[in-house]
């Protein structure tokens, strides 16, 4: 699996010699003489069959390493035993196997592979016996020596349903493991059901080694035939539908973390929805089921009806379902045309009576959401309406959620903005940034300034002043409606106001980084958090998370953090700015998630920390009801606020299509879009009307009397038979009556934001206060600095950002020089005129976010490092998402060093790995080794490597940039740049480069983005 022959000897014969005398000693049977045997029986069978498994063979890891993901089927059990004992092994370039890929490999494995048929005829056999003979059958086989187990369902007819793929697969995967035996035998699926990446993904996910989508290949293979395929080869269009499957599953494999396909394959990383325990705890052990329901009875039912229908009749036309789109006959949706158009038409006209026609009619069609099988208790004796809690204060709970100004036009987003400030609520910025333009209120009195200003893995835009003009910073943790997906903005969508404002270059895509690299803990989310209020020292700081089992652990992590809100986002919703298949089979619904969320911040003393807040997909004043009975305090009303504005849900927003100018950054498009703060006012309007109403039947004044009371819901009232089994209990469990009644003490929190401790800003602030006093006269201050000393500098730059601006102040106005050992975060956040100078070392996080200062870190006068030498002097992470300034270390950098950088200038002597990746801007300058995936998803910026020993390819992500020859430009510039680093920092390193310079220049490398270089070619042509 990586190894070559020659690496295999060095590991595996001292292994054997060094305990070969001691190994002697104890006797062949000894556990130790055992495994020295079965070590030689390894290397003698990697000797007959390296050739075989590598083919070509390979004579480094690194070179392993660049090949493609492979599948290897073989006999896993026996891979320490004698060769004698051994199966060759195959290798396919992706475990979805085309129909004649299939045929190849049966042949290839002859009578060493049997094939089951995964069909049953109910009127002999239910379903559930049939799947445990099935079971048996394969481990029958797999002990007379079969080393592969074909599934398949082809031997389907009018007499024999297919059983669910997906349930005989994992039955089998799980009843082979209870075995001990699933290692003895691949498992290869052949099924009609699989269509799209989430079948093969799920197959896979649950044990299967190989896929064959055979009934969609013969689809395909029918349309050429018919010639509806023009242009394309039959094989050309099998492959390419194969590539598409293939991709799709390395993307949900990417959402997970996990790299190849051999630590995918029966991880089993789902959950379920409404599947029985039962069912769950025998075919699918380990997978959550928060809402029991169907049993493999209900199962067999639907499939055997699904049957009937498909041989009872012979449709001309297949029917196309609903899905993805609105058809008329088909799947319901959330929103429909009668829906939108009653909404739009309520919100245009201002018309209470047809928005409460609209609220009828949401109500009354079949449930849809989770919130659609509760009823709410409703009082005796209504309140009488004059009594219950006004309109103005239920519209200030109210959010608009995070949709960035990229995913949205500017005119909608602004919009937003405008209605949410009128009525004292809030709108979410997204993480594309903020026009400074919005930071000053229009003429009319009117702010289009989010409230709300989002901090999210790629740090677009942010920076000390957009912190400071937000009363509430949210860290995007999860992408909401794409959980575990890093958004995309492709390249038409950057304008040139877009890349302005997320500091990147006009045409070229940009990309979020699905993790934030800052947060790998929760310890270091308390250092995020921590970073943000001392930035921003009046603003609330708040995490979204994305619904999920197990979200009340991490929330419960959240809340120690000292996050002032915590936002449960469920899995519908979004803007629709990312492909439709990334926004499917993905989170679990909010009011699962928000249950948890509550219930356990309850029974952790740690609820009163914290404001809740819930979105996906609410639309009425009795959504809002329900998230406030299941413990939030706030809500969020994107989607339904879009569809006020005129959005048709048309589905393209990805694709800048969009008819009506909401999601798109086309100019003429633009131009069509006719929203207004009116119609969102009235939105909000009408929910909260809606909501009073609600309070009114429940007999309460306020939403503060029934949040967290679930005990005021119920099943609602004559559902559908199949919706009966549902087991609700975990919604709607009730917390012991001292820790979520009424009245509870956690009701008593306020709803400001906990402070953190100060740092050694708290003093330099104190020391420059005549400085300020004079309008920001120049100043030198020297301190001694420690580890305990975090986030220095965050609060100087949002002090200088308040009174003057961020960019106002030159250079060196304020110069702070440190000596000792700097905590987290140093120089977080800084603004220009702050320039902070360590000797010593520090800890991660060096530079994140810098917006303008300037940083320079030498080695310790005193201590032991030798002379001439680079150490490492910053941590990891150190200039993440920094839009301006500068950085110099005379010393290495860690790992994930200027990742997200999109302005800053910096010169450090060596990084670890993924250095420079995702930059977007900038100028860095490494003056020694770099790690592992440098430069990866780089598409802006320019990188400058010191490379004598030529070895940076090994290193290099050339997926993204190129290596350029140096023009004069560059070659001054990088001069420029080695003497300020001497300047700053007295380097050696770079001193003698200097001074040997018409050498040591050729021992450079410049790294440039190829989309940047395809754009200068455009340009030139």
């Amino acid at each position: 699996a990586g190894w070559s022959m020659e690496e295999l000897e060095l590991l595996l014969h001292p292994m054997a010699a060094e305990g070969k005398e001691a190994i002697g000693s104890m006797g062949d049977d000894s556990p130790l003489a055992v495994l020295n045997t079965r070590f030689k029986g390894l290397h003698h069978f990697m000797r007959q069959n390296f050739a075989q498994v590598t083919n070509p063979p390979l004579d480094s890891i690194r070179e392993r390493r660049v090949m493609s993901l492979k599948t290897r089927l073989g006999n896993l059990q026996n891979l320490l035993a004698d060769a004698a004992d051994t199966a060759p092994v195959w290798e396919f370039d992706t475990p979805i196997l085309l129909p004649h890929e299939l045929a190849q490999l049966k042949a290839a494995l002859g009578k060493d592979m049997v094939m089951l048929a995964a069909t049953y005829n109910p009127a002999e056999t239910p379903l559930e016996k049939a799947v445990d003979a099935l079971c048996l059958a394969a481990l029958s086989a797999i002990e007379k020596g079969a080393r592969a187990v074909l599934l398949t369902d082809t031997a389907e007819d009018a007499d024999t349903v297919s059983m669910p793929m997906l349930l005989a697969v994992s039955a089998l995967n799980s009843f082979l493991i209870r075995k001990r035996r699933r290692a003895h035998a691949a498992l290869l699926v052949e099924s009609s059901e699989c269509l799209e990446p989430h079948h093969t993904a799920m197959l896979i996910a649950c044990g299967a080694t190989t896929v064959t989508p055979y009934l969609a290949a013969a689809s395909i293979t029918a349309r050429h035939a018919q010639g509806l395929l023009p242009g394309l080869t039959l094989e050309t269009a099998l492959k390419q539908y194969q590539k598409a499957l293939a991709d799709g599953l390395l993307k949900i494999m990417a959402k997970l973390g996990i790299s190849v396909v051999a630590s995918y394959r029966g991880g089993y990383n789902f959950e379920a929805i409404g599947l029985s325990r039962a069912l769950m705890d025998k075919y699918f052990p380990s997978v959550p089921s928060r809402l029991s329901g169907l049993g493999i009875e209900a199962l067999a039912s639907r499939k055997e009806a699904l049957h009937r229908e498909a041989y009872g009749q012979n449709p001309a036309v297949l029917p196309i379902g609903g899905f993805y789109r609105v058809r008329a006959g088909q799947e319901a949706h959330a929103y429909d045309g009668g829906i939108v158009h009653l909404l739009q038409t309520a919100v245009t006209e201002n018309d209470p009576a047809l928005f409460r026609q609209y609220v009828d009619k949401l109500h009354s069609r079949p449930p849809i959401q989770v919130r659609d099988l509760l009823e709410v208790s409703e009082a005796a004796q209504p309140m009488p309406v004059d009594e219950i809690e006004p309109v103005t204060s239920i519209r200030q709970r109210f959010v608009t959620p995070g949709m960035s100004l990229g995913a949205l036009s500017p005119e909608a987003h602004g919009t937003l903005n405008i209605a949410m400030n009128r009525i004292g609520a809030k709108s979410d910025s997204g993480e594309g940034g903020e026009i400074r333009e919005r930071y000053t209120r229009l003429a009319n009195g009117d702010s289009a300034n989010s409230a709300i200003k989002q901090i999210a893995s790629a740090r677009f835009g942010v920076t000390s002043e957009y912190l400071n003009q937000a009363r509430e910073l949210e860290i995007k943790v999860a992408q909401g409606a794409k959980p575990g997906e890093g958004g995309q903005l492709p390249g038409f969508k950057v304008t040139e106001l877009i890349a302005r404002l997320r500091h990147a270059t006009p045409g070229v895509m940009l990309i979020s980084p699905p993790p934030h690299h800052d947060i790998y803990s929760i310890e270091d989310l308390a250092q995020l958090i921590y970073d943000l209020k001392q930035a921003a020292p009046r603003a609330r700081v708040g995490v979204k998370l994305v619904a999920r089992s197990g979200i009340g652990t991490i929330a419960a992590g959240v809340a120690k953090a000292n996050a002032d809100v915590i936002l449960v986002s469920g899995h519908n919703g979004g803007t629709g700015a990312s492909p439709q298949s990334s926004i499917k089979h993905a989170g679990i619904p909010w009011e699962i998630g928000l249950a948890e969320v509550h219930q356990t911040l309850l029974l952790n003393d740690l609820r009163r920390n914290v404001v809740l807040r819930a979105d996906g997909g609410l639309k009425s004043g009795r959504d809002i009801i329900v998230a406030a009975l299941l413990g939030a305090e706030e809500y969020g009303i994107g989607t339904a606020a879009l569809v006020a504005m005129g959005c048709l849900m048309v589905r393209q927003c990805h694709s800048n299509t969009c008819p009506v100018g909401i999601c798109t950054q086309d100019e003429t498009l633009r131009e069509k879009f006719g929203g207004s703060a009116e119609k969102v006012i009235n939105l909000m309007t009408f929910i909260a009307e809606d909501v009073r109403r609600c309070l009114s039947l429940m007999g309460a004044r306020t939403l503060d009397e029934i949040i967290g009371r679930a005990d005021l819901l119920g099943w609602r009232s004559g559902l559908a038979a199949g919706l009966h089994g549902l087991d609700l209990n975990p919604v709607l469990a009730e917390i012991p009556a001292d820790a979520g009644k009424r009245g509870a003490p956690w009701r008593e929190k306020t709803q400001g934001r906990i402070e953190v401790e100060d740092t050694l800003d708290a003093q330099i602030l104190k020391d420059t206060a005549d400085s300020f006093a004079q309008g920001a006269s120049k100043r030198t201050l020297t301190y001694s600095i420690s580890t305990r000393h975090r986030s220095v500098g965050a609060r100087l730059s949002a002090h200088i950002t308040e009174k003057f601006g961020m960019s106002a102040l030159p250079d060196d106005q304020f110069v702070i020089n440190l000596e000792g050992s700097a905590g987290q975060s140093f120089g977080v956040f800084t603004c220009k005129g702050v320039t902070l100078s360590l000797s010593g070392i520090a800890n991660d996080y060096v530079g994140k976010g810098l917006c303008g200062g300037i940083i320079a870190v030498r080695p310790p006068r005193q201590g032991n490092l030798t002379p001439g030498q680079s150490h490492a002097l910053i941590g990891n992470t150190c200039l993440y998402g920094a839009t301006g300034g500068e950085l110099y270390a005379a010393g290495a950098a860690g790992e994930r060093f200027a990742v997200r950088n999109s302005g800053a200038v910096t010169v450090v002597e060596g990084c670890g790995a993924n250095g420079c990746e995702y930059m977007t801007g900038g100028v860095a300058v490494i003056l020694g080794a770099v790690g592992h995936n440098f430069a990866a998803g780089m598409t802006g910026g320019r990188a400058y490597v010191y490379d004598p020993e030529a070895r940076l390819l090994d290193y290099l992500n050339a997926e993204s940039v190129s290596v350029e020859p140096f023009d004069s430009a560059a070659t001054d510039e990088l001069r420029g740049l080695l003497s300020a680093h001497v300047l700053r920092t007295g380097s050696a390193l770079a001193e003698g480069i200097l001074q040997r310079w018409e050498t040591e220049k050729k021992a450079f490398r410049l790294l440039i983005p190829k989309e940047i270089l395809a754009l200068k070619i455009k340009a030139a042509s």
